[in-house]
């Protein structure tokens, strides 16, 4: 009878062991990703960063055209070729140093957000070109609206520039004022205001 005990005693010995064990495995992952999840805020620069990086190795203008298909984007977007100087969002200072340069937006333009990929040229420093961006960044360039990020990275020759908001749940725009749906949206128009100082990538 003493060895039949201790023989179920041992067997529920093993068995709670087991038990603990699996679930300890379990949650060592689940740690992690729980770690980073609440560590890293998935906004909507957040998400196209990541996808910029995933898709680097490509044209400017490749790029652009994949960033608009990710499916964090609620807007109907375009991505246009931009020449070296004044630009939408930057105010009136001249974005030089590039030699390839694809704007993508929303059609509408009282949505805040604005991206470029660029590909510098050849001897143009990579830390002075994204230091001008922020600099002159001007979070507030579409006047209707106020984008919520800042977000400016590269890869190699290619720089990736955002102004969004955090969420398109949050930014619901409708159209500007007098019915101008998209008169904000041209390259160096008049509707530009000057950008802010301070103006900071965290």
């Amino acid at each position: 009878m003493k060895r039949i005990l201790a023989l179920l005693l041992a067997m529920m010995l093993l068995l709670s062991f087991a038990a603990c064990s699996a679930p300890a495995e379990n949650n060592e992952g689940g740690e992690t990703n729980s770690g980073e999840t609440e560590n890293a805020e998935v906004t909507v620069g957040s998400t196209l960063l990541a996808d910029f990086k995933a898709k680097a190795d490509g044209t400017a203008q490749e790029i652009a055209e994949g960033l608009l298909e990710n499916e964090i984007i609620q807007f109907m977007g375009a991505a246009m070729p931009v020449e070296q100087g004044l630009l939408t969002g930057f105010g009136e200072t001249e974005i030089k140093g590039f030699k390839e340069g694809v704007m993508f937006a929303p059609m509408i333009g009282t949505i805040p957000f604005v991206g470029y990929i660029f590909t510098l040229e050849e001897g143009t420093d990579v830390e002075t070109f994204k230091t001008t961006l922020k600099d002159n960044a001007n979070l507030r360039w579409n006047i209707c609206t106020t984008a919520e990020e800042l977000v400016v990275e590269n890869e190699g020759d290619k720089v990736f520039f955002l102004m969004c908001p955090k969420s398109f749940e949050q930014a619901e725009g409708g159209e500007a004022e007098g019915g101008d749906v998209g008169g904000d949206m041209a390259v160096g128009g008049e509707d530009m205001i000057p950008a802010e100082d301070g103006i900071t990538l965290e």
